[in-house]
């Protein structure tokens, strides 16, 4: 099959440091090349890949200091990616809606996968709009709010099985990891360790639009002596952040579409507390591969019940639901789908959409 993977400019594939939807786009890409497919990837061109990589700029946009106006170039990717679209038998895209316009006027069928929150109001007319165009959620809680999206598939994140593992060190402090702001809910896990009586190492990217956020509310916290800031980290130094704790702290408050930490922790076998939000649930199997709380109390509570749990057991689950080569296989079956659903005449993304009235 000749597949075409379109990824966000931001960051290379896979990033530099921090970047979760560029991960999976990285290790579906692998998979899909790794299963025999012919896989090209348009990206930055600091990216590296098995697939052939097509780029439309040198680097990172993140990286690139020198980029003032990235709208241009996602629009100039695009455009490339529909002069080649005959090419390919299927397009995927990752850049949330912004292909719908352009590729429902083409012959190739495309599926963008929604990789971020879509309970914002300004959300609805846009996918009421779009409603036939084929749509893959990461988890079922992530349709919710826009039951109207033609979702043609959930499909869980996978990440390559020998990417990280347990560690052979007693875990010893509390891990949080991702990105500082508001809705991650840091300071909860600062607070969380503190009534635990024990460290919290936090490994978490700041971005230029939290840093006032970051300043005013977490900055204070670091001071604490029971808190250890290391900042960004890279994928092999997370084997060994997350396999020293005891367990991983999500005490977010929104509506997580999947939460790629989660299955990280499990990767090295590491227990997850985490809010009852969004996918969670969906992701995080309450009393096997860690706990699904409601506030700060059940949350230390839980940490306490947290040595309980199997870490084997923990480890074991993640090879069984979260593996990179099982996402790659949904997404092959979703591919053959939208392309026999094409040569019938009947790909909804080829339907034009009819603009109403807002």
């Amino acid at each position: 099959m000749r597949i075409a993977q379109i990824a966000p400019l931001t960051e290379a594939i896979p990033p530099k440091l921090y970047g979760g939807t560029e991960r999976v786009v990285s290790w579906l890409t692998e998979e899909l090349v790794a299963l025999g497919h012919d896989v090209t990837l348009f990206a930055s061109g600091d990216s590296v890949t098995g697939a052939t990589l097509r780029s439309v700029w040198p680097r990172a946009l993140r990286l690139d200091p020198s980029v003032r106006d990235a709208g241009a170039l996602h629009a100039l990717m695009l455009e490339t990616v529909r002069r080649e679209a005959h090419r390919f038998d299927i397009l995927h895209f990752h850049l949330d809606y912004f292909p719908f316009s352009l590729f429902s006027r083409q012959s190739t069928p495309f599926v963008t996968t929604l990789h971020g929150r879509l309970d914002l109001i300004e959300q609805q007319p846009l996918f009421d709009a779009f409603s036939t165009v084929p749509v893959v959620s990461i988890s079922d809680a992530q349709r919710r709010p826009l039951p109207q999206a033609n979702y043609v598939r959930t499909i869980h994140h996978g990440l390559p099985h020998d990417l990280l593992a347990p560690g052979s060190q007693p875990p010893r402090y509390l891990a949080a990891l991702g990105r500082i702001s508001p809705e991650k809910g840091f300071d909860r896990a600062i607070r969380i360790a503190a009534q635990c009586g024990l460290p919290l190492k936090i490994a978490a990217k700041i971005d230029r639009v939290d840093r006032d956020y970051f300043d005013s509310e977490i900055a204070p916290l670091l001071e604490l002596p029971h808190v250890e800031f290391i900042g960004e980290i890279r994928d092999d130094q997370k084997a060994e952040f997350l396999g020293g704790a005891l367990a991983l702290l999500l005490p977010v408050d929104w509506p997580e579409p999947f939460g790629l930490v989660m299955i990280e922790a499990m990767a090295c076998g590491t227990p997850v507390v985490a809010y009852d939000r969004g996918s969670i649930p969906e992701v995080v199997e309450d009393g096997r591969t860690g706990f699904v709380v409601a506030d700060e109390a059940a949350a230390v509570e839980a940490v306490r019940r947290v040595p309980q749990l199997s870490r084997a057991a923990i480890r074991e689950r993640f090879c069984e639901r979260f593996s990179a080569r099982r996402m790659a296989e949904d997404y092959v079956a979703v591919y053959r789908e939208l392309i026999a659903a094409s040569a019938d005449g009947v790909l909804p993304a080829a339907a034009v959409p009819t603009l109403a009235p807002v």
